[in-house]
């Protein structure tokens, strides 16, 4: 059995570096955060941003190590970029890694029924794609011989800033002037047709048969890279096609705030693993 969550935990933890995935391109890697205790402890597999085109598995260590520490087994993956691949290389470097992670969850004391995912920014989009699409063909490309029978449906869906239309957030690069976010759009996006087709938002104004697990979105109110309206209306969708989701806002927050230590990144840490507790079973909502 799962060992129970407890959010206010503070365990010491151990951390190293693993190869996850060789590609024709690099080696990809996993940083694995391993709590040191009997377990087995709830899995937890990090996506990082970088608008598709930069940053790597250590993108998000300082959110990783605490939500380690407080009993996750948390392991944060790199992905291919726009430079060596075009979407959907890097959703199906996800698909893969949800897999490859429940296969080793158990060997690191690991629960991996107790799978979700974190991503930010393109991270975000990326995470969203794969648990509602975790059986698409192109996302479900590499194959995992050791455990072919494991697939990347995840338990929820925890999302920072996540580009969740990333037509719309286009437009917003555009309008900002933001040269650097529109190429990399262009560049991760090709054929640019992909940028609607691999797009959480439109894929729920289709009205695709996805899977909808539970979410839980953090918003910087201050945001203009993805614009709050944007999430909100994401979030309405997702809601109107059944799934569970949450948003919370972050008063005079950025996209980026939670890189920067604060009362802010505390609050949004904490609330992360409230919603990773209540998911389990093993916290009741507050109020």
């Amino acid at each position: 059995m799962t060992r129970p969550y407890d959010p206010a935990a503070q365990l010491e933890i151990k951390v190293w570096d693993v190869e996850y995935r060789r590609d024709s391109v690099r080696s990809l890697m996993a940083r694995v955060y391993q709590p040191q205790g009997q377990g087995p402890f709830p899995v937890l597999l990090d996506v990082h941003g970088g608008a598709w085109n930069a940053q790597d598995r250590t993108a998000n260590a300082p959110v990783d190590e605490r939500l380690a520490a407080s009993g996750a087994l948390v392991v944060a993956i790199d992905v291919r970029l726009a430079s060596e691949a075009p979407y959907p290389a890097s959703v199906a470097d996800v698909n893969y890694g949800i897999r490859w992670l429940k296969s080793k969850a158990q060997a690191w004391r690991g629960s991996p029924e107790t799978m979700g995912v974190l991503g930010s920014s393109s991270g975000g989009h990326i995470t969203q794609l794969n648990a509602m699409r975790p059986h698409d063909e192109r996302y479900i490309a590499h194959p995992l011989p050791e455990a072919p029978d494991l697939d990347a449906t995840v338990t929820y869906v925890v999302a920072r800033s996540p580009i969740s239309d990333p037509a719309a957030r286009y437009e917003q690069a555009k309008t900002m002037q933001r040269t650097s976010l529109v190429e990399n759009s262009e560049a991760y996006f090709q054929p640019w047709e992909t940028i609607f087709e691999g797009n959480p938002q439109h894929i729920l104004d289709r009205q695709e048969s996805i899977v909808l697990p539970p979410m839980f979105i953090l918003q910087g109110d201050m945001d203009d890279n993805v614009l709050p309206v944007v999430q909100e209306r994401f979030v309405a969708a997702y809601r109107s096609a059944g799934g569970e989701i949450e948003l919370e806002m972050f008063p005079g927050c950025d996209h980026r705030w939670i890189v920067n230590p604060g009362p802010q990144t505390d609050r949004a840490i904490e609330m992360i693993k409230a919603f990773i507790a209540r998911q389990l079973g093993t916290q009741q909502p507050v109020g």
